[in-house]
């Protein structure tokens, strides 16, 4: 098969041959990695048209509303699979046997216990502190407890360091929640299976007894599933970066959970009951549609529509009917709930949503289920990071063991002044 190759014009000469790769699935990809050899690079802000790596774990065609994770449909996964199988699978590259699907869950379940003295560290925080910054710190410092296996160079070091993240980052989350409120942190079990054990060391308190409920340990799971990766977004990215100068594995996750924080990406599910607070009751809908509607208002709809996905998020399908069976089984008397519901309502069948294809994406559904559930908005955000942490240690882990992967460094377009001499103050 011939090589196809892209031309690059500079003042009408030709400048340099770029071969065009196709991969198993998208659009050709031009490659521009020679480009910098000829003095010339190129201006992409926000990295809009620019691949920076090859991957093998998840594809997204937005367009169409595709999620797959090595292949296998995102509803596929959330009605049929639990979260630490999607979590073999982005590891892995394929889905487990029942052997090597009892064999993982017993090796997440061992090593859900945290060094005792980590509980120390904790104590350096303000009671007032926000979780998200809990989760970062603590993350960061698990590279002072655990640093028998930091040899990245090495597969079964990163193996390890997997294992080890996966299985402690609902125990932190947990216990960054617990520290907020100041209550006492409560052990793992391993008699529960990871989303009930989730919820166990969120609500139980050493006085009395905590049932897990079926339907809420279902849908945490479903959390989980449906936020475990999602491509080159800005965390996984900064988690490739830092990871590409070789740094270790806790050091990259909290670097990803710190790009997580902002409401740009992570915190959507937050902004989302944020807007929901300042409707404040049904009877205010209609002002705020309307709002939303008149192009010179600066308020948006959050929870609606979706940056990548311009048809419909696939994620959002399978939390729509989790959220309701959560609120059904629930009961609860929420106001906010009230205005949820009928927003989700209009935006189904209100013309104007429906024709701009503002649908409620995955936020809107997650934010109203962790709400209902007793979750604060403030831990919105760090489950989202104990979720999407198999998601960025499969990519560090991708990237480290490609033959050839460079520390990254980006280019930049110039502005500033030109070259000229300093003159020293006395002067």
């Amino acid at each position: 098969m011939t090589q196809r190759h892209a031309t690059l014009q500079v003042d009408g000469q030709d400048l340099i041959e770029l071969p065009i790769s196709s991969g198993t699935a998208g659009h050709d990809v031009i490659d521009i990695s020679k480009l910098g050899g000829t003095g010339h690079f190129t201006f992409d802000p926000g990295f809009m048209a620019t691949a920076s790596c090859e991957s093998e774990i998840t594809y997204i065609d937005g367009a169409k509303g595709i999620l797959l994770h090595r292949g296998y449909p995102i509803d596929q996964l959330a009605k049929n699979a639990d979260y630490l199988e999607v979590c073999y699978i982005l590891l892995y590259g394929e889905a487990p046997t029942k052997t090597q699907y009892e064999e993982f869950v017993h090796i997440v379940k061992n090593h859900t216990m945290v060094h005792d003295q980590l509980v120390h560290f904790f104590k350096g925080f303000r009671r007032d502190a926000h979780p998200m910054a809990i989760l970062c710190g603590v993350v960061g410092a698990l590279s002072s407890f655990y640093h028998d296996a930091m040899d990245v160079a090495n597969p079964r070091h990163r193996e390890i360091a997997a294992f080890r993240l996966i299985s402690k980052m609902p125990t932190l989350a947990a216990m960054s929640y617990k520290y907020s409120i100041g209550q006492p942190f409560v052990y793992p079990r391993n008699d529960l299976n990871y989303a009930e054990n989730f919820l166990h060391m969120m609500f139980s308190v050493p006085t009395e007894e905590y049932k897990v409920s079926p339907t809420l340990s279902r849908a945490m799971d479903r959390i989980f599933t449906l936020h475990a990766d999602h491509e080159q977004n800005a965390s996984t990215s900064t988690v490739r970066l830092a990871g590409s100068s070789g740094a270790n594995p806790f050091a990259c996750i909290a670097a990803g959970i710190a790009s997580l924080w902002g409401p740009a990406h992570g915190g959507a599910n937050e902004a989302c009951l944020n807007m929901l607070e300042e409707i404040g009751s049904v009877d205010r809908i209609e002002e705020y549609v309307a709002k939303a509607k008149d192009k010179e208002d600066p308020f948006r709809l959050m929870g609606f529509g979706h940056r990548v996905y311009k048809n419909h998020d696939p994620r959002a399908t399978v939390m729509r009917e989790t959220c309701h069976e959560v609120l059904d089984e629930l009961n609860v008397k929420d106001p906010l709930l009230d205005v949820a519901m009928e927003l989700e309502r209009i935006a189904l069948e209100d013309p104007y949503f429906v024709e701009k294809k503002l649908y409620p994406n995955v936020d809107f559904y997650s934010g109203i289920i962790m709400k209902a559930m007793g979750i604060p908005t403030s831990m919105f955000t760090v489950i989202f990071a104990l979720s999407r942490t198999v998601g960025w240690v499969s990519h560090w882990n991708e990237m480290l063991s490609q033959p050839g992967h460079k520390i990254g460094r980006p280019r930049q377009l110039y502005t500033g002044e030109a070259a000229r001499d300093f003159t020293p103050h006395e002067k």
